[in-house]
């Protein structure tokens, strides 16, 4: 494809920094380009000059005739006395934008529905929104432009995983076209796998292009630094396993690397799963006892709002648990009854003698005390050696695995950015040896190759961890299990991740937070083990047949098969969207293909709701 966007020997300083050093490169039509880099490298400098918002000090960038470009900023740049309809969709006519389906698409998916629920109201105001509201609707605008070029800057900021799922199939299909491309900042490596045709790493004043999405960046990163022989062995050794995760995990979990599969079995050949779980188990028993924290038959009111309404859960030595749901459904709060930071209105709490706890919230306030202090002043703080699994670590070795160099590690406090302080506020968690952790949305603010290292250490953690998080892939890396917040104060299990939170959210039931049909108060011992005679059943309900009991189950089981058919179809037809991104036209043909089975199994998983409650 010809490029919609070149870029020639271009170099741009910011003060005494060399950002871009000599870079060429170009955006060709029907592109989407994820770029991925450590925090200050030059990422967003890289999109201010594909925009035309920052001039080059030498080189050349050249732009096709009639190009529109639009960026999403991480600045907050909306007018706060406009109204979200204004904003959003400007002066077109109400027939114009409800008649457009992709103007639809837009307002369901980022606002809540034509009338822009989520954020008040198309009439609401923009100034009283909160800054993830703002940012939702500073995104959508964009999207109702539609320029030919979207560049974004962390479009995923602020987004739970219905917003991630949702802008990373609208990109897939709307800028798949010759005529128009999508170059994204992200640190959301599943996000990045979803929607890139190309990975761009930016760092040291240079741009490394990759083919493919995280995946495929992994490989090839891997591949190059041990062909060029110039890396650490630690840092080599942090690459393979990342790979071996991506190579050995489900295949949902990642696109197909377009590179060959025998370079990437040969770079894992003798690397070890990334966590030995058995043993981890085994020495989290060992600090913890049996006894970790219980929340039994607990709830939790704010107002006249119940936040957790009859949860039990029994918190086991080693257990490694991630918790999703919708923005407001409690996710923090319960996050706060484990700690024992919010009253019970009801239930009770008990607590291990073992247990040494410590939680990572949202905010850094906590740091406030050291400003003028340095980092290393701030970690040897907490102590100067701690034990992580089996290793022993001081404090300048897990500042420098988190991402402080030799020379980071003098700067004050006060002068870190947000992801620099966010990865303190960690690494002085981690010195105090918790055995119990608990991760309120560790990954705000983190790059990547922070990410990675975070990752890596809490593999050979051991204890119980419970993380709170919209990152899909964090989610999958270091928990074994997820468990979700519907909005109805109920936890729920979640035997198939992330996939199958996505398919309940779908369902009518839980679209707008409803409470599901049938759903039964969480208690996750009883849900390992399997409770029988549960109250509800088919042979205690009033008015209910064995035989009409009997029928409901073989219906439940016969949608079961259908829904396991339709899911396999689903994925087959994703599949040809991403193999077809280049065909406008065949595109859309296989997107009306997911609508259908998309209103089909809305009608069968009714079908199997109607029937649950008969089968009790």
């Amino acid at each position: 494809m010809a490029n919609l966007v070149s870029v020639e020997r271009a170099s741009v300083a910011l003060g005494i920094a060399q950002v871009l050093d000599a870079v060429s490169l170009g955006v060709g039509g029907g592109d989407r380009i994820g770029v991925v880099g450590r925090n200050g490298g030059g990422k967003t400098t890289l999109l201010r000059v594909l925009a035309g918002d920052l001039p080059v000090d030498s080189g050349r960038v050249a732009r096709v005739g009639g190009l529109t470009a639009g960026m999403l900023t991480q600045d907050d740049e909306l007018d706060a006395s406009a109204s979200v309809r204004t904003t959003v969709l400007g002066e077109l006519p109400e027939h114009v934008w409800a008649s457009d389906p992709r103007v639809r698409d837009v307002l369901t998916g980022l606002l809540g529905g034509t009338d822009a629920s989520a954020v008040g109201g198309l009439s609401a105001p923009v100034g009283p929104l909160s800054g993830g509201e703002r940012r939702r609707v500073a995104l959508a605008a964009l999207l109702v432009a539609s320029p030919t070029l979207l560049l974004l800057d962390e479009p995923t900021n602020h987004l739970d995983v219905e917003g991630v799922a949702w802008l990373a199939e609208h990109l897939v299909i709307r800028y798949g076209r010759p005529d128009n491309a999508v170059v994204a900042i992200t640190h959301d490596r599943w996000f990045l796998d979803a929607i890139a045709t190309q990975t761009w790493e930016v760092g040291s004043g240079g741009v490394h292009a990759y083919d493919g999405g995280y995946a495929a960046y992994v490989l090839a990163k891997a591949e190059r630094e041990r062909m060029a022989g110039l890396t650490s062995e630690r840092r080599d050794n942090l690459l393979r396993k990342e790979l071996a995760w991506l190579r050995r995990g489900p295949p949902a979990r990642t696109t197909k690397p377009k590179f060959r599969i025998d370079a990437a079995n040969a770079l894992i050949a003798d690397e070890p799963p990334p966590r030995d779980d058995v043993e981890l188990v085994r020495f989290a028993t060992t600090r913890l006892g049996k006894d970790v924290v219980d929340l039994v038959d607990v709830r939790v009111v704010a107002g006249e709002r119940v936040l957790l309404d009859r949860v039990t859960w029994r918190l086991a030595p080693g257990e490694r648990t991630g918790v999703i749901g919708v923005n407001g459904s409690g996710k923090s709060t319960l996050l706060r009854a484990i700690a024992g930071e919010v009253p019970l209105a009801a239930g009770k709490r008990k607590v291990g003698v073992t247990v040494r706890l410590a939680m990572l919230s949202q905010e850094v306030r906590e740091l406030e005390a050291w400003g003028e202090r340095r980092v290393i002043e701030a970690v040897e703080g907490v102590r100067s050696v701690v034990r992580l699994g089996r290793k022993e670590l001081t404090a300048s070795q897990l500042a420098q695995r988190l991402g402080f160099s030799g020379s980071r590690q003098q700067t004050r406090v006060g002068d870190l950015s947000g992801g620099e302080r966010r990865r303190l506020q960690l690494t002085r968690l981690l010195m105090d040896e918790p055995n119990v952790l608990l991760l309120d949305e560790p990954t705000n603010d983190l790059d990547i190759e922070t990410l990675t290292s975070l990752e890596d250490l809490l593999d050979g953690w051991a204890g119980t961890l419970v993380v709170v998080s919209h990152d899909r892939y964090l989610l999958e890396r270091v928990c074994d299990r997820q468990v979700a917040l519907l909005g109805d104060g109920r936890l729920r299990e979640l035997p198939g991740g992330v996939a199958e939170y996505l398919r309940l959210r779908a369902t009518p039931e839980h679209r707008d937070g409803g409470r599901y049909a049938g759903a039964a108060p969480f208690d996750a011992a009883a849900s390992a083990a399997g409770a029988e005679g549960a109250p509800g059943s088919a042979s205690e309900v009033e008015g209910r047949t064995p035989a009409e009991a009997r029928d409901a189950r073989k219906t439940m089981a016969r949608v079961e098969k259908q829904l396991a058919r339709l899911a396999e179809r689903e994925e087959r037809l994703h599949a040809a969207m991403l193999a077809a991104a280049t065909d406008h036209a065949r595109v859309l043909g296989l997107n009306r293909e997911l609508r259908e089975i998309v209103d089909e199994r809305e009608a069968l998983e009714l079908q199997w709701l109607e029937a649950a409650e008969l089968a009790g």
